[in-house]
């Protein structure tokens, strides 16, 4: 294929950009767009399209497996112009769409539809090239040359180019050039920072350091300013120990909440040299908060200093895992994988922080070249050797821990702040005193999942890889033995219990242990003899009593899976539940002498022992307690209990046991799973007492159901455990500043046949027409939200509105959100999760169209805790949390003053008590679907033609 060159001007260089002489396809629901190699432009239903690119030659694409799904094509060669982005800009961001692109390279695409963005595409790709042309010189792009053409040699479309680009045709391949761990910087201790002082932060202070980041040109919110002054209640010192500050704040949207608390906790950790962690649900406020705290700390080296984003072990990049990746990658096992790991290692180099699942990789990598190719190269398994690794002091995760000592701000996700307070530190034994915990509408939910306990197959057989290793799988499975074989080598009193450990690790199932799940009668008995199992065991009579307890008429599980009480415990469940007690003791009590001895050794060789001997102990210690000593522990007692009489009916139970069959791609798992009834008290006992302050804010900490203030704050409280600590929670509240009645409308639509899927497509297809897209579809079951797409789909595409789902398209939620954000004409259907994900001001979402109404899922969980923590009323507890999720979903819909919307209930049954959910002024309006849409592109048309001054 001979390329065609182009002329490009950026800045001062001119350069001779040369581009694949190919096609261009953007591909839409049941049509696609085509650009001749010739410049005609072809726009095709997507069958036809799908035949004319047999006659050419690789094509120029935006995301090559959506694209090639679109077409109902299998994946095949093609110019992926995602590819190319991620080589010459490495750890940026882009929505994976010809908009998306063009946006993020500072294109002008002024036009919409297929016929505009597929002839964008060269201009794209000629941008993009000349860019890299620009940076020849800089120290990035060193060995991009060489990197680009080892790319080349096992099929990269883009080398050729990309070489050209960089004035280096004729680049040798170079495997050094994947050896990217050999260039990145070592980190460097400091000396232990002394504990912070108490000195408390005043309203006024507050007040003042608000201003101070906003500027003197910011628009004056008088409700920011009380809640920074509320919030600052928070940073008080503590007068008792157990006994910590607790603020609950809630602040309409619209108030400026993240500044708001802000102000007062940056100002803390500066007056008394001490760190705030802050805590949030959604990867998107994290992002959200390191964007506002810019304006405190313009200096981007400043910033990095003051703020750390830290997120859990098994998000960074591992130098290790990297390394042996790119040696079967040139050795000839996987030689194809040297395309996504030449662009890791370009990623690498400009990464902020390392984090490969969630930070400055593009979501859409993983969709490119299979999510396995990442998190491979991530430690998801808990095998890091610490000091051992040849990389450690250039350690992606090392860096951040010291980092994260040292600043004023760690910004963290509720699950792992939970989890570092349970395990009283995450890898240095430091445990926060101040707290802000955003999102806190989901603590209890957080903390649910944080304190509960699993005794599965996944997590018998995880533990069982975790100790033995591979077992004739792939080397980089670690056992316990080689990561701990020089720490105890030579020495009898350490190798004697790891070797008693392992032995007794047998009685857990291997990784083949779903084949045999449901082995019964004479295959069973024959199963036992070859291979005796306690836990298998145990596991076959759970699955059995699933069965047989289930509601279904056929005896047989729903597709998702099935769950039924524990008790009564059939005798041979109970028995086998006691062997495999018995069984995990003697995991567990060799382990906990193994570890005991180990960190024995801290003292009695703390003279000659060095600083990484000292690290890999202190490090294989934490392991051993929180990967194997902890779940074996809650497995332990868990089990007692089904050896136990049964609870008397009526008392309050401190947990709530249930069986559990879960149906997965990869098969099915059943186990034994174990919830505090109210997950508030672990939270309250671990976290929440030991510290000094917590702030919990939330734009929906209370039910807005119109009844009593007290009872609302009641329960709002304990949502969050402040009535388990000694004091009482000081109460902050204050008002969106929004004009809901001007600037929404919202409608329940009356004339829907329940359970009927034709009119439920069809009033998604009328509303989403009438708003002319930016609308969000939620769902409260996948397979609906599968039913709807697929009879919307090709209306609304005919009519220029592209339409992107969760569970259809092949892109993960972030990647989704950030098309929709991008594309303003676009429509997004997701399940109920996605409403706390998404969080697009101004145009690009003007429409929310919820399918019925938010109920909490009938499982046995929420049944006990409906009767135990209602206080004698199920109904409005169920009411509570319905009203709480629709009014975080109403939430979504106006984020700016300029912002105009329109929420839409498609569930005729929907209670007249629910819709105290909504904001003060919006007014409900029940109508026929025929009304609702003509109302809604009235509202819309007239609120959007000429955008409302603020």
């Amino acid at each position: 294929m001979s390329p065609t060159p182009t002329t490009a001007t950026l800045g001062h260089v001119t350069a001779r950009i040369a581009l694949p002489d190919a096609p261009a396809v953007v591909a839409g629901h049941g049509r696609a767009a085509i650009l001749t190699p010739d410049g005609e432009i072809l726009l095709l239903p997507a069958a036809e399209a799908a035949r004319r690119l047999d006659d050419f030659p690789p094509p120029l694409v935006v995301h090559a497996p959506a694209t090639f799904r679109r077409l109902d094509l299998r994946p095949g060669p093609a110019y992926d112009l995602l590819e190319l982005f991620a080589f010459v800009l490495p750890a940026r961001t882009a929505a994976p769409t010809p908009r998306g692109l063009a946006v993020a390279v500072d294109y002008d695409l002024p036009l919409t539809g297929l016929e505009a963005e597929v002839a964008s595409l060269p201009d794209i790709a000629t941008t993009l090239l000349s860019r890299l042309a620009q940076g020849r010189g800089l120290a990035i792009n060193k060995d991009a040359a060489p990197l680009a053409a080892r790319m080349g040699s096992v099929g990269w479309a883009w080398a050729p180019f990309v070489t050209a680009a960089l004035g280096r045709p004729d680049a040798r391949p170079a495997i050094d050039a994947l050896r990217v761990w050999r260039k990145l910087p070592e980190w460097e201790d400091a000396a232990p920072l002394p504990p912070p002082s108490t000195l408390p932060v005043t309203e006024a202070e507050a007040r003042a350091r608000l201003a101070a980041m906003l500027g003197p040109a910011a628009e004056h919110r008088p409700g920011q300013a009380d809640y920074a002054g509320a919030a600052a209640t928070a940073f008080a010192p503590r007068e008792t120990r157990g006994d910590p500050r607790v603020v609950l704040a809630e602040a309409g949207t619209g108030t400026g909440k993240t500044l708001g608390y802000l102000a007062p906790a940056t100002l803390w950790a500066q007056k008394n040299h001490g760190t705030v962690w802050v805590s949030t649900f959604t990867r998107h406020l994290q992002r959200q908060i390191d964007g506002e705290v810019s304006r405190l700390f313009p200096d981007p080296q400043e910033r990095r200093r003051r703020v750390v984003v830290r997120k859990g072990r098994e998000n960074y990049l591992c130098l290790l895992n990297l390394e042996e990746a790119v040696r079967a990658a040139t050795t000839g096992l996987v030689q194809q994988q040297t395309i996504p790991l030449g662009l890791i290692a370009r990623w690498a180099l400009a990464t902020d922080d390392g984090d490969i699942g969630g930070g400055d990789l593009p979501g859409w990598f993983a969709e490119l070249f299979g999510g396995a190719t990442v998190a491979n190269l991530a430690d998801r398994r808990g095998e890091c050797i610490h000091a051992a690794c040849a990389h450690w002091r250039r350690c992606f995760v090392e860096h951040t821990i010291r980092r994260a000592r040292a600043a004023e701000l760690v910004v963290a996700n509720h699950a792992l702040v939970m989890t570092q307070a349970a395990w009283g530190g995450l890898d240095d034994n430091s445990v926060p005193t101040r707290y802000v915990f955003d999102e806190g509408h989901h603590v209890f939910d957080a903390a649910d999942a944080a304190f509960s306990a699993t005794l599965s197959g996944v997590e018998t057989a995880e533990l069982r890889r975790w100790l033995l290793g591979a077992e004739g799988g792939r080397a980089r499975a670690r056992g316990l033995s080689r990561r701990l074989e020089e720490l105890v080598a030579e020495r009898p009193e350490l190798e004697t219990p790891l070797q008693a450990a392992l032995q007794a690790a047998r009685a857990l199932p291997d990784s083949n242990w779903g084949s045999r799940l449901h082995s019964d009668g004479p295959e069973l008995a024959r199963l036992e003899a070859v291979h005796p199992n306690p836990t298998e065991a145990f596991l076959r009579l759970v699955h059995r009593q699933i069965i047989a307890r289930t509601r279904n008429d056929d005896a047989q599980p729903s597709i998702w899976g099935a769950e039924c009480d524990v008790f009564p415990v059939p005798e041979d469940l109970a028995n086998a539940a006691m062997l495999l007690g018995r069984a995990l003791l003697r995991i567990a009590e060799p382990l906990a002498a193994l570890r005991e001895r180990l960190l024995t050794r801290l003292e009695t060789e703390a003279e000659d022992m060095d600083a990484a001997t000292r690290n890999r102990i202190e490090a294989m210690g934490r392991s051993l307690h929180r990967r194997a000593l902890n779940p074996l522990s809650a497995w332990q007692a868990m089990l007692r209990h089904l050896t136990q009489p049964a609870p008397t009916l009526g008392t309050l139970p401190g947990y709530v046991l249930l069986f559990r069959l879960d149906r997965h791609m990869r098969g099915d798992d059943v186990g034994l799973h174990r919830h505090w009834l109210d997950p508030t008290v672990p939270f309250a006992a671990t976290l929440a007492a030991p510290a000094h302050g917590l702030l919990v804010t939330s734009a929906t900490l209370r039910d807005a159901s119109g009844r009593d203030p007290e009872v609302a704050w009641q329960a709002a409280e304990a949502r969050v455990g402040a009535p388990h600590l000694p004091s009482p929670a000081i109460r902050a509240a204050v008002a969106s500043p929004f004009d809901y009645a001007a600037q929404t409308r919202a409608f329940v639509v009356h004339d829907l046949a329940a359970g009927n899927i034709d009119q439920l497509a069809a009033a998604y297809r009328a509303l989403f027409l009438a708003s002319q897209g930016g609308a969000l579809g939620l769902f409260t079951a996948i397979r609906r939200l599968q039913l709807v797409h697929e009879r919307i789909a090709p209306a609304l595409e005919a009519a220029g509105i592209p339409l992107y789902a969760q569970h259809v398209d092949a892109m993960s939620n972030p990647t989704l959100v950030d098309i929709f954000r991008t594309e303003e004409e676009s429509c997004l259907l997701g399940t109920d999760a996605m409403r706390d994900g998404v969080d697009v001001p101004g145009r690009a979402l003007r429409l929310v169209v919820f399918e019925r109404v938010p109920w909490p899922r009938p499982d046995i969980l929420h049944r006990e805790r409906r009767i135990h923590l209602s206080e004698g009323n199920p109904k409005g507890y169920d009411d509570r949390i319905a009203r709480l999720r629709l009014r975080q979903a109403f939430g979504r819909l106006i984020r700016r003053a300029t912002d105009r919307g329109v929420f839409v209930l498609l569930d005729r049954q929907t209670p007249s008590r629910l819709l105290s959910a909504f904001p003060a002024g919006v007014v409900v309006r029940r109508l026929g679907l025929a009304e609702v849409v003509k109302q809604t592109r009235e509202f819309l048309n007239s609120a959007w033609v000429t955008p409302p001054a603020a």
